[in-house]
């Protein structure tokens, strides 16, 4: 299903058939200059590529991630490319996530080659100029009612980290130098000042 589409114009949302996990990952790897995701209810996100800025904090975020899992030992951490299938159908990629190696192990070897049918238990979305807060709300919603323990939606304009637990308001921190993590990435610190000040030196 090929198309055009100018970048102002994103993030659009359009409507499609039902497709498998094959037939979306061919439909995605038809237009490899853009992201996407699909809702619960079958409608394809088209997201525009990662602007600079969004890249390098991207970056500071997920390779903190990626050390502490490393020395942990306990969980797997993989960038915002990765797309998981949640229980829910939706089709998701947080800017950086943690899931159990427990978990992961319990899945058949080939499913390892294609998206994971599952939520991770630990997510952070990074929020972009072109999010729509109500919109990125109702996602960390949807992460922990499809089985996240926690999330944090980061927000470098507001300098903002929204902290998302199950039953549990929504927290959110305010001018904060780092944010320690609890539940199941207790342990975890991430230094938040790389993330306000990206090309600080």
């Amino acid at each position: 299903m090929a198309f055009l589409i100018d970048t102002d114009f994103l993030p659009a949302t359009l409507t499609a058939h039902p497709m498998s996990d094959d037939e979306f990952a061919a439909f995605c790897s038809e237009h490899p200059d853009l992201s996407f995701e699909m809702s619960a209810e079958g409608e394809i996100i088209v997201m525009a590529p990662t602007f600079f800025l969004t890249g390098v904090r991207n970056v500071r975020i997920s390779g903190r991630l990626e050390a502490w899992a490393e020395s942990d030992g306990r969980g797997i951490t993989v960038d915002s490319s990765t797309l998981f299938v949640l229980p829910n159908g939706a089709r998701r990629s947080p800017d950086a996530s943690w899931t159990l190696k427990s978990r992961i192990q319990q899945l058949d070897a080939t499913t390892l080659q294609k998206f994971l049918n599952l939520c991770p238990d630990f997510v952070i979305e990074l929020k972009s100029a072109s999010d729509r807060p109500k919109t990125i709300h109702k996602k960390m919603k949807e992460y922990l009612a499809n089985g996240a323990q926690l999330g944090w939606l980061i927000d470098p304009d507001a300098r903002t980290v929204s902290i998302y637990r199950p039953n549990r308001e929504v927290e959110t921190l305010a001018n904060v130098e780092s944010i320690a993590g609890d539940g199941p990435v207790a342990g975890f610190v991430l230094d938040l000042r790389p993330v306000w000040n990206p090309l600080a030196g």
